[in-house]
């Protein structure tokens, strides 16, 4: 399993506005959030940048849910 959906939620981004700030579609996201689909190595650092650009510090294990947010 990955943690998209509460990291998406902590930046309080939409599925839509995630999935244009990653460059993928918002089908994508929900996928990642609902279907457990697995996050490619570049969408989760794409997610870290993004992320870091909003002000929170994320690692690849928290993208993963291997580690605690």
């Amino acid at each position: 399993m990955n943690a998209i959906k509460p990291i998406r939620t902590r930046l309080g981004m939409t599925q839509a506005e995630l999935a244009h700030a990653l460059g993928c579609t918002q089908g994508n996201v929900g996928h990642y959030e609902n279907k457990g689909q697995r996050v490619l190595p570049e969408v989760a650092l794409r997610l870290i940048q993004v992320a870091a650009d909003r002000g929170l510090c994320l690692t690849m294990g928290q993208v993963y849910g291997v580690e605690p947010l």
